[in-house]
């Protein structure tokens, strides 16, 4: 028997536990924006045109050690690009939506929702676009109301800007992790905090982790089209470390 939609309440539902999650870290990245300079305002723009916890922490960063503008701009630019590749996995169950549909979708798309929408499209053959839709939409209304509460908050107490240094290291050492899907990826990993280290001494500017950026991102890449071409794909580098999470595989662990 063919299941029912979804409805909104059960989609609120599916969503609730990823919005809770966002109300502790989106109240410290609230406190953090306003500790680096943003006011009500710029706190509701920012959480709701960037939508990312990465980005928003990295933006209070760079701008608490008054990191150049085109350095923010260029480092945010090569942390968001994980979403072109994140929005091509969905495009497959959003097809025969209107070009308005995926500008919205696409703008309110984010690593947790994603993964909750990937998981439900790949398992429940109900779950629709304007159902994925909703779940981004919760997403972001807990985000931005935890950021701005976090503002208020963050008027009212006094932090050492120092902190912000640890939280953005933090963050990322769990986005590295989450990322990591097979030893290639740990080698580059190392790669590109080596390299780092000397454009940042050579250059003596953020500017390093930008150029850091792309040698690390086209080396990976090459070793892996090189691996890749030479048959290579169940290699030590290529051999994947985490199992995929599609209907075939979750249906069969279930058997």
């Amino acid at each position: 028997m063919k299941k029912s939609a979804t409805s909104l309440k059960e989609v609120f539902q599916i969503a609730m536990p990823l919005c809770l999650s966002y109300v502790p870290i989106g109240l410290a990245c609230g406190i953090l924006l306003h500790a680096a300079g943003f006011n009500f305002l710029m706190t509701a723009l920012v959480s709701m045109l960037v939508f990312s916890g990465g980005a928003q922490f990295m933006i209070a960063s760079m701008l608490t050690i008054q990191a150049p503008l085109q350095t923010i701009l260029l480092m945010l630019l090569f942390l968001e690009m994980r979403y072109a590749l994140l929005g091509s996995s969905l495009s497959q169950y959003v097809r025969g939506t209107s070009k308005k549909f995926l500008l919205i979708f696409a703008a309110s798309l984010n690593d947790e929702n994603y993964a909750v929408n990937y998981l439900k499209f790949a398992t429940d053959k109900t779950w629709t676009p304007q159902n994925a839709l909703s779940v981004e939409h919760f997403s972001l209304l807990f985000w931005t109301v935890s950021n701005l509460i976090g503002s208020l908050v963050g008027s009212f107490i006094t932090i050492n800007l120092t902190i912000v240094d640890y939280a953005l290291t933090a963050l990322f050492i769990y986005m590295i992790v989450m990322q990591i899907k097979n030893n290639l990826t740990i080698l580059i990993i190392v790669i590109s905090g080596v390299i780092a280290v000397i454009t940042m001494v050579w250059m003596k500017s953020t500017m390093g982790l930008v150029v850091a950026t792309l040698l690390a991102s086209l080396i990976g890449f090459a070793l892996e089209k090189i691996l890749v071409k030479k048959g290579m794909k169940k290699s030590f580098l290529l051999k994947k470390m985490k199992p995929n999470a599609g209907r075939k595989e979750i249906s069969k662990s279930g058997d």
